[in-house]
């Protein structure tokens, strides 16, 4: 086996460990089961979709690497529900804020990492020409995706009040649906800007 061979391999293997650990964890006694089902679920069809694609369209490991880190925030907010993460109720009180935040962080990767996942899916495939349409439509992408996870929400908060509380984490915030989408939009521009240069390096490696 050559040597990038076996680099890809110890990345796929340490890629399957952490997401395998945290969900077997995430999965232990966690504080609402209907939320916990709900937030987990794109992390595991995120799973599926990479193990069906991974021979034919494999993607960057800077990609890879951002989708696993999304799963764990998705799957740790399943756990404890986003409005009630420890690590963040400590910055709560620390910062003095009103609310537990860990909810935006979600949000804010929501944005992220999407953002970099749709940017290699249009490069690769030569969507569209010119960076300047590229990033917008990477934007457009990212901020009805965000809205589309607020009508999922919404649609939950009708079929259950109880489920809707936990899951929605709004923690009295009149704004939190709003707030949310300026968060995704805000991550999809950072990831834009942080790291289209590293992505385009990776993908002159593929």
């Amino acid at each position: 086996m050559n040597r990038p061979a076996t680099v890809t391999a110890a990345m796929t293997v340490g890629w399957l460990v952490i997401f395998s650990a945290v969900f077997i964890w995430s999965a232990i006694e966690p504080k609402d089961v209907t939320t916990w089902v709900l937030e987990v679920a794109p992390a595991v069809i995120a799973l599926v979709i990479l193990g069906a694609t991974a021979r034919r369209f494999p993607l960057t490991p800077l990609v890879y690497l951002l989708i696993l880190i999304h799963c764990v925030i998705l799957m740790v907010g399943g756990h404890y529900t986003y409005a009630e993460v420890p690590a963040f109720d400590w910055i709560r009180e620390l910062m003095n804020h009103e609310r537990n935040n860990y909810d935006k962080l979600g949000h804010l990767a929501q944005g992220f990492i999407p953002a970099m996942v749709a940017r290699e899916i249009l490069i690769r495939q030569r969507v569209v020409n010119g960076r300047g349409w590229l990033n917008f439509l990477i934007l457009c992408f990212c901020l009805a995706l965000s809205a589309f996870y607020e009508l999922i929400e919404w649609w939950v908060a009708l079929t259950s009040e109880q489920a809707a509380d936990a899951f929605l984490g709004t923690q009295g915030y009149v704004w939190d649906t709003q707030s949310d989408m300026m968060y995704a939009l805000i991550g999809a521009a950072t990831a834009l800007l942080v790291l289209s240069r590293p992505h385009d390096r990776q993908l002159r490696g593929l």
